[in-house]
């Protein structure tokens, strides 16, 4: 009986995928925004290296803002953001997104409750423009547990090639858990769309993420010629989001 293939055979094979994808879309015009987004050491950044590893430079924009200056701080709030939708042909991945305003922002009191409240009535509506404009929308909640949480921020101060990783929010990641929690419980039930919905991905084991989430790529975004060879990500590890997510113990509290 032939083995299984590696983790490393199955990214590779993967990752030609994800070259064929992007040849075709290039070759369309197709715009693709994808959006990651998670508690911190959710696994985030690990996933997007092993996704645009192979893809072109030109083609591939990986977006990760530092918090707004001044400026920015008076501005729309979409507004920082809309410089850096995909053009035609291009995926731009975002390393969270607009949806700060959903999840950090409010528990950390860096915005008002009106604030919060306007941007998840808007947030849809937005997301709905940008759909109608020829965008293609994949919105990725990466989900972790509080013990590997744990885990991983402890591994972050004792490895001295993760330090660039460390920020001042992961002094209270943990202890503000329950409120993070509550935050992106309201921000899925409030802008989970039919046109563009979340995606739930459980990362406690690395591995099995980044293969769901690159196989949930093709298989979304690439032609049906490609899509069709790319086997359906584990439904364990992987899901569409719906309510019933929020009380039946799928997503981690």
């Amino acid at each position: 009986m032939a083995k299984d293939p590696s983790y490393s055979d199955q990214i590779e094979a993967l990752q030609i995928g994800l070259v064929r994808y992007q040849m075709a879309a290039i070759a369309s015009g197709e715009k693709a925004l994808v959006i990651f987004e998670g508690r911190d050491t959710a696994g985030k950044d690990g996933a997007i290296k092993r996704i645009v590893e192979h893809l072109s430079v030109r083609g591939t924009r990986v977006i990760a803002l530092p918090k707004p200056n001044d400026r920015e701080r008076t501005e729309w709030y979409f507004q920082r953001y809309v410089a850096h939708l995909p053009a035609a042909g291009e995926l731009t991945i975002l390393n969270r997104s607009w949806y700060n305003r959903g999840g950090v922002e409010p528990v950390m009191g860096y915005c008002t409750p009106a604030e919060h409240e306007t941007f998840l009535r808007d947030a849809p509506r937005f997301e709905d423009m940008l759909i109608e404009s020829g965008v293609r929308l994949v919105k990725l909640w990466l989900d972790i547990s509080k013990k590997e949480q744990a885990k991983r921020l402890k591994a972050r101060k004792d490895d001295p090639l993760k330090t660039l990783k460390i920020s001042p929010l992961d002094a209270v990641a943990q202890e503000k858990w329950d409120d993070y929690s509550a935050a992106r419980d309201q921000m899925l039930r409030r802008t989970h769309t039919p046109d563009a919905p979340w995606t739930i991905v459980h990362t406690d084991q690395k591995h099995a993420a980044r293969l769901a989430i690159m196989r949930h790529l093709l298989r979304v975004l690439a032609p049906k010629t490609i899509a069709k060879e790319i086997e359906k990500p584990d439904p364990a590890v992987l899901y569409a989001f719906d309510l019933d997510a929020l009380e039946d113990g799928r997503l981690d509290h």
